[in-house]
């Protein structure tokens, strides 16, 4: 199960408010911010990821994922904006 991190009313950020140990069963309350990588969509961490995983290159995920690098480069274009915007909110 994916971890939600938009209400599904109003689209909205959610907030953590409360996480249990599976270990010893312990239970920290209160009202969390999630971190910035988990306030964008599960799509944006996906590419993300693979940008680590292909060492930083643009160019190889363009040809892994069979789109032209100008397509690619502007996907991360717009992800860069999106996380600029988000850390300007925090």
């Amino acid at each position: 199960m994916k971890l939600p991190i938009f209400c599904p009313s109003c689209d909205s950020s959610l907030n953590v408010s409360q996480m249990k140990c599976g270990q010893c069963e312990t239970t920290v309350n209160g009202n969390y911010d999630l971190p910035l990588y988990l306030k964008i969509s599960h799509e944006e961490q996906d590419f993300i990821l693979n940008f680590f995983l292909s060492s930083g290159s643009i160019k190889e995920m363009s040809k892994q994922a069979e789109l032209s690098y100008p397509t690619m480069r502007n996907k991360m274009d717009d992800l860069i904006e999106k996380i600029n915007q988000l850390k300007k909110s925090v």
